[in-house]
């Protein structure tokens, strides 16, 4: 029986290991993809385009940095990062301006009207973007804003807003009334308890919130082509595309670069910040 239990156990960290090794392979595979793209030369990226023995997965001739060259020389990439950059940081102050008090109001307000509230307002989140870039088209064209970021500062928070209130109404329902109740009776006002208190304790929900609209900014398309023309002023989703398709030519190896430099730092964030953030702080504010 000892033996018995033993292999089991054995054969258990072994399918154990094996799968996490798998979903580790799974994950890093893009990166290491993009990564070998952006440094093969062309006639190392097409089968047959040379006499070498040809693998997809490694380099077959030296690396190089004309992809690179041609990303940062011959397009307008860092200005591209840049007005992304500009329009992400606007729109998460936009968002966390609207979504904290939305949320923290849904979260404390009990009964049939909240819960009717919160569930509609994370239905508008789902309305595809495809069927109202034609009503927001006309709104931007009244503002005057064609042809700007500004357009993108408007309309991007109608769909962070409502995801975010509905995100943060869960985490501040996961807090105890009594922490505040404890607050208020020390002299805090209720403006006080929920800067002091409540706003400390959902630093993971506020992570979320920023990482989330960023996110949604950096990849966001269709609104992007829709109201910005200018090649100057367009964000990345957009300009890369633009600029490095031509026709039936794709610049895959500057192409992939693009979108090393622009997924790293996300990931990175995701990585080292949101799972950390969200199991040990959200534990300790219960607790």
């Amino acid at each position: 029986m000892a033996a018995r239990s033993v292999a089991r156990r054995a054969a258990g960290t072994v399918v154990h290991r094996a799968t996490i090794v798998f979903f580790l392979a799974f994950a890093v595979f893009p990166f290491y993809w993009m990564v070998v793209t952006s440094f093969k030369q062309n006639a190392d990226l097409y089968v047959g385009a040379t006499n070498v023995a040809h693998n997809p997965f490694i380099f077959n001739l030296p690396p190089t940095l004309d992809h690179l060259r041609i990303l940062f020389g011959q397009t307008l990439y860092l200005t591209w990062l840049r007005n992304t950059l500009v329009v992400g940081l606007l729109v998460v102050s936009i968002t966390l301006l609207l979504a904290v008090p939305a949320g923290y109001s849904l979260a404390r307000l009990t009964g049939r009207w909240g819960e009717r509230l919160s569930i509609g307002i994370f239905l508008t989140y789902l309305v595809p973007s495809t069927l109202l870039f034609i009503p927001f088209s006309r709104l931007v064209s009244l503002l005057g804003l064609q042809n700007s970021l500004w357009s993108l500062v408007i309309i991007y928070p109608t769909f962070t807003v409502p995801f975010c209130t509905w995100l943060l109404m869960g985490f501040f329902k996961g807090l105890p009334k009594e922490i505040e109740e404890s607050a208020m009776v020390d002299g805090c006002s209720r403006a006080g308890a929920i800067w002091r208190i409540v706003l400390p304790l959902a630093v993971p929900g506020l992570l979320t919130v920023v990482i989330f609209a960023l996110t949604l900014v950096i990849q966001e398309f269709v609104y992007s082509l829709t109201f910005i023309s200018s090649v100057q002023r367009m964000t990345v989703s957009v300009g890369v595309p633009v600029a490095l398709v031509r026709g039936d030519v794709y610049y895959w190896g500057s192409l992939m670069a693009a979108c090393l430099v622009t997924s790293v730092p996300i990931a990175i964030v995701y990585s080292f910040f949101l799972d950390r953030f969200i199991a040990g702080f959200t534990v300790g504010a219960i607790k």
